[in-house]
């Protein structure tokens, strides 16, 4: 799979899961969907991590666009 379409697919869950919490009404729900973020935040930080430690290797001289 293509890793910039799972970065796009896991900020799209993040953002519809804050959405999600922004209506909960309980403290349960609240509960949930911030497991929820935080679990999908880690994930992304995982392709960002790798990122990182891989553009240090990049030879064709320009920068990463992002």
């Amino acid at each position: 799979m293509d890793p910039e379409k799972i970065m796009d697919g896991i900020s799209i869950e993040i953002f519809t899961a804050l959405k999600a919490m922004e209506k909960a009404k309980t403290l349960e729900e609240r509960l949930m969907c911030s497991e929820t973020v935080k679990n999908l935040c880690d994930s992304l930080g995982v392709f960002l991590n790798l990122i990182s430690d891989i553009a240090p290797y990049d030879d064709d001289g320009e920068p990463i666009p992002f």
